[in-house]
């Protein structure tokens, strides 16, 4: 009886023992390939993020003044006194940009509607003028709308022809024959603005809707209104809250808008927050102003994302 000499085939360069910490290590690093790519981005958001908002945290509990210095004593009472004083710029101010955001999705809708299923070989061109108030600057465009509503403007002296003013006076928008300094300029150049921020969002959901879907429900005898109601708006909604959300949340911090086209009864708590910092140099009381109003638009984005019903963006 004989047994098998075969000699067993030699070993791949791989498999040799002293290659195994070799591919290990080619494993590990690719393991950390992705976390490098994110280090500048992470870099950037504790340097000019987490960083400032600790030291913004720290401000907000001093006790001091300009020329003693401040010192951190945790004291917590300032944000119930910037809360007490100043409410009722925060009430303006959610709703300005509440009312300035639902224009601009009533505005922006059809807009965008019509580019995505109607534009055609113009959709470049329309999407070109919505964007194109970017390429100006945000100063002078509200400085333009200061100019459309002037006294003895052309737009005011047509609302008085037509007796608009009265009744935009008898709901407390405007006051007399004038638009400026009124609530309702301010909430017009909110609407102007960030209309923009609304159109771009509601595009993009309603241009990735298939147009097969309308066309199913013309098969099965539906009407455009109830199309649109059980189709097109229901697909839409992930666009409809992406654009209230990027237009609700800046406009509610705005302060140029109030400054340039207001008066002191529709100061916002932006111009309060810009004011303490800049002029009455009161930083505790500012940076606590401005923690309770980034709480309170968290605590109502997260709520409202909640009831849509669209906790997928977040």
């Amino acid at each position: 009886m004989t047994t098998s000499t075969e000699a067993p085939p030699p070993a791949a360069p791989g498999d040799a023992p002293e290659d195994a910490p070799r591919a290990r290590g080619r494993a590990a690093r690719k393991r950390l390939v992705p976390y490098w790519l994110l280090l500048p981005g992470i870099l950037w958001l504790v340097v000019f993020f987490a960083a400032p908002l600790v030291y913004q945290a720290s401000t907000s509990v001093q006790t001091g003044s300009l020329e003693e210095g401040f010192k951190v004593t945790w004291h917590f009472a300032t944000y119930w006194d910037a809360l007490g004083e100043y409410w009722p710029q925060f009430l303006r101010s959610v709703g300005y940009a509440a009312t300035a955001t639902v224009l601009c999705l009533v505005l922006g809708y059809p807009l965008a509607y019509l580019i995505a299923f109607k534009a055609g070989r113009w959709r470049n061109l329309v999407m070109i003028l919505v964007i194109a108030p970017f390429f100006t600057s945000f100063l002078i465009r509200t400085l333009a709308w200061k100019t459309i509503l002037a006294d003895g403007g052309p737009v005011v002296g047509v609302l008085n022809s037509l007796h608009v003013l009265d009744v935009t006076s008898w709901l407390g928008l405007t006051e007399g024959q004038r638009l400026l300094a009124t609530p309702l300029a301010v909430v017009c150049g909110l609407t102007y603005n960030f209309l923009p921020f609304m159109v771009l969002p509601l595009y993009t959901s309603l241009e990735r809707i298939d147009p097969r879907l309308h066309e199913a429900a013309g098969d099965l005898y539906a009407r455009p209104v109830t199309t649109f109601r059980r189709v097109t708006f229901p697909l839409s909604m992930p666009g409809v809250v992406a654009g209230t959300l990027l237009t609700f949340i800046p406009a509610a911090g705005d302060y140029i808008n109030a400054e340039l086209l207001g008066s002191t009864d529709q100061k916002m708590i932006g111009n309060v927050i810009q004011s303490q910092f800049l002029r009455v140099l009161d930083y505790p009381t500012a940076a606590a102003l401005s923690f309770i109003l980034m709480a309170a638009i968290l605590a109502m984005v997260t709520i409202y994302i909640r009831k849509s019903g669209t906790e997928d963006l977040v």
